[in-house]
């Protein structure tokens, strides 16, 4: 006999505005108990220190989170020059001090162009890569270091916005996998005198901005449980990006089933993703196998148990 999932069957995104101090996690089931849901997932981890936009999945939207991982972010940071600890932010263990020469904004704009395009990041230990199936964070703490192999990101802007000498503010467009503390320490010993980070705010992750987050305070202070579901956003906000198809009734009823069926594609090639619609209701993700027919990928359960 199944087991059955405690909880209610909500289904949706929040839009969190994570607070400093707490992990991802802490603030992803401080969400799901407010809403009372039977399962929910984020999309991309925050560090503890860190604030700004955590995309907050619920229910059948935990189907699709996958999609905003792979997404560009935008940050805002605080860059403290002359100061390097062990983790790269404010929180970690003061390892070296260094004197910060007399810098202008010029010098720093002149580091930043190295710092733009497609570069080299090797990950921090304080980080939940793994190595050998432990989180590298895990042997950090353990006092473990490890060889870690630089990966090639994207910083597709790294504009300054204030500098005070020994700190200056950076808003960075990146892709995914991009560290800033790393960035912020690569940028410091270009200077010649390190850095590590006091401040970061997540801006934006794919197409979701700073419009419509919600604190935990604010969640909170909502009254009753319809109330805050009203302000849930709908599943396919995940993959808008994806072309969408219509589904009449006799490819609703295959697909339903795990079968092909046959749709109108247009100018969709071989493996392309799409969204289906059926009577105007997002149904899931379906892949198109060749002309005319889509097998289904990525369904929701109410429709793969029609």
């Amino acid at each position: 006999m199944a087991r059955r999932r405690r909880g209610l069957p909500v289904n949706g995104v929040v839009l969190l505005d994570k607070p400093k101090g707490i992990s991802s996690n802490h603030a992803l089931q401080r969400v799901r108990r407010l809403f009372e849901a039977q399962k929910a997932g984020h999309t991309g981890t925050l560090d503890p220190m860190a604030t700004g936009l955590l995309p907050i999945c619920l229910g059948e939207a935990t189907k699709f989170s996958a999609h905003l991982l792979e997404a560009d972010k935008m940050y805002r940071t605080r860059v403290e020059l002359g100061v390097i600890t062990d983790t790269g932010d404010a929180e970690g263990t003061v390892i070296e001090q260094r004197e910060v020469p007399d810098l202008t904004a010029q010098d720093v704009e002149s580091v930043l162009t190295r710092f733009r395009g497609e570069i080299e990041q090797v990950p921090p230990m304080y980080s939940a890569l793994k190595h050998q199936g432990k989180k590298l964070y895990e042997l950090a703490r353990a006092g473990k270091q490890v060889e870690r192999a630089a990966r090639r990101v994207t910083v597709y802007d790294a504009r300054l916005l204030a500098f005070e000498g020994t700190a200056f503010e950076l808003e960075v467009s990146c892709s995914k996998g991009t560290y800033i503390r790393t960035l912020a320490e690569d940028i410091g010993h270009a200077l010649g005198c390190g850095a590590h980070i006091s401040q970061l705010r997540r801006l934006k992750t794919g197409p979701f901005s700073g419009d419509g987050m919600w604190t935990l305070d604010a969640l909170e202070a909502l009254a009753g449980q319809a109330t805050r579901e009203a302000e849930l956003m709908p599943v396919d906000v995940l993959v808008e990006h994806l072309p969408s198809l219509a589904v009449d009734e006799t490819a609703y009823g295959r697909l339903s089933h795990g079968q092909s069926a046959s749709l109108s594609i247009g100018t969709l090639m071989p493996d392309a993703l799409a969204r289906l619609y059926y009577a105007e209701s997002f149904i899931g993700l379906g892949v198109v196998k060749g002309a005319q027919e889509v097998a289904p990928k990525r369904l929701l359960s109410t429709v793969a148990c029609s």
